[in-house]
């Protein structure tokens, strides 16, 4: 028999033999780390779950790709790095691809690009409510017994846009057209909903009407749940304010300085500005104060906690507004509020490591949809994170980082009549955390 494959031409010899490469290796994937996010998602149960808000329009006796099987399979290219929809028509032979969605290597192969773009464009807005109330699910049934008390982490972020997709807004900070979504993490990094929107910051009946909808949703399933906001300085709005207390939402959020606030810690910046000329070898000095007051649009005076920090490079005063009356200033800036930094890791996974920022169709609906999708693909990775050893590396690891080494695995597909072999390299650097990452699969069931 002849090989028709052509050789890769222009290889060196080693030691005098000639290397002859060829694609000829059958039935072989780069990703072997599949198996695992194949379990994950099994004790999820995400993709039954958004496939559930859905009504498919097909012929039932002519659906080859189930919604469930479509969604899944999204989902699984977008965390092994795959963001874009034309990749289906490579990976759909894919012999781990098909194994993570409960097909034989010789069965036939899974949906293509235009099946995947038809699904993104289903949705309606009807759908779209119910796939965000199926994500705060998602949410709620990771705790393996009710919280009493939850933190959520709000903020926005910019997404650029290329086309002429609807609701696109030219935004003068970052001098371009895009979007500008509102995002929800919880404090240990769990993903709550996302929302599109014009690249513009949200105002003040629009923070209200989006925490009535999350907060409602959420109680839902946890009616005495304590929640606390956290949030930058563009969501402390009277309408914030006044809605967060009437509902029982306690909020720690950051405040933008003006000359009103700064009359009251003029003081407490020229003594902290003191104490630093006299021993700037000893580093910055930073000190807090706390204040009652109110601007004209609020409803009442609020507590105001202000932190100064004065170094070589000068005086730099940040303020936050809370409801809560217990706690030192201190700790409630440093401890509390400062937490919240760690949202904007978990942004940057989501829009750099597993490409959120791809909202590249013409319909709004289809881009809202495309944001859960890479919700329920930050999901997977963040379970395959959270099994790892408390106190390891592997607990902190970015997402990018962790595809490469736990997914990014050659594997050789062997399909037989009773068993199908699957084997992965004997020179994989971190084969253990394999099996303590499958050994540790029963904890994702609630």
């Amino acid at each position: 028999m002849v090989d028709v494959t052509p050789f890769l031409p222009g290889l060196s010899p080693v030691q005098g033999k000639a290397v002859v490469a060829r694609f000829d290796g059958g039935r072989l994937s780069s990703e072997g780390g599949l198996l695992a996010l194949r379990e994950i998602e099994s004790r999820l149960g995400l993709a039954d779950r958004l496939a559930a808000c859905l009504k498919d329009p097909r012929a039932p006796e002519r659906v080859v790709h189930r919604l469930a099987e479509i969604i899944r399979f999204r989902m699984l290219m977008i965390a092994a790095g795959y963001e874009d929809g034309n990749d289906a028509d490579s990976l759909r032979a894919d012999p781990m691809f098909k194994l993570a969605l409960d097909r034989l290597p010789s069965d036939e192969e899974l949906c293509s690009q235009s099946t995947i773009s038809r699904l993104e464009n289903l949705p309606d807005m009807r759908a779209l409510l119910r796939l965000g109330r199926a994500l705060i699910e998602q949410y709620c049934v990771s705790f393996r017994q009710v919280p009493k008390r939850i933190v959520l982490d709000v903020d926005d972020t910019f997404d650029r846009v290329h086309g002429g997709q609807q609701l696109r807004l030219f935004n003068a900070f970052h001098d371009d057209y895009g979007f500008q979504p509102i995002v929800v993490f919880d404090g240990e990094g769990r993903f709550v909903t996302a929302l599109l929107r014009p690249g513009k910051r949200p105002g003040g009946h629009e923070i209200r009407a989006f925490l009535r909808r999350l907060v409602g949703a959420l109680r839902a399933f946890w009616p005495r749940v304590e929640i606390l906001l956290r949030a930058d300085s563009h969501y402390a709005c009277p309408e914030v304010f006044d809605w967060c207390r009437e509902n029982r939402v306690d909020w720690v959020l950051g405040l933008a300085p003006n000359a009103a606030l700064r009359r009251h810690v003029e003081a407490l910046e020229k003594t902290t500005a003191e104490r630093f000329a006299a021993a700037p070898a000893r580093g910055k000095v930073r000190r807090f104060a706390q204040f009652h007051d109110a601007a004209r649009s609020w409803s009442r005076v609020e507590r105001i906690i202000a932190r100064v920090e004065v170094g070589a490079e000068g005086t730099d005063t940040r303020f936050i507004v809370t409801n809560l009356e217990g706690g030192r200033a201190k700790p409630l800036y440093e401890r509390l509020y400062c937490a919240r930094g760690q949202a904007e890791n978990h942004i940057k996974a989501w829009k750099n490591h597993l490409a959120a920022d791809r909202t590249s169709c013409h319909e709004a609906t289809a881009n809202q949809f495309r944001l859960f999708l890479h919700a329920g693909a930050y999901w997977l990775l963040w379970s395959l994170r959270r099994l790892m050893p408390k106190g390891s590396a592997w607990r902190v690891m970015q997402f990018d980082t962790l595809r490469l080494r736990l997914v990014k695995i050659a594997a050789r597909v062997v399909e037989l009549k009773k068993q199908i072999k699957i084997h992965l390299p004997s020179s994989t650097p971190d084969q253990a955390i394999f099996g303590i990452i499958l050994n540790r699969l029963p904890r994702l069931t609630i």
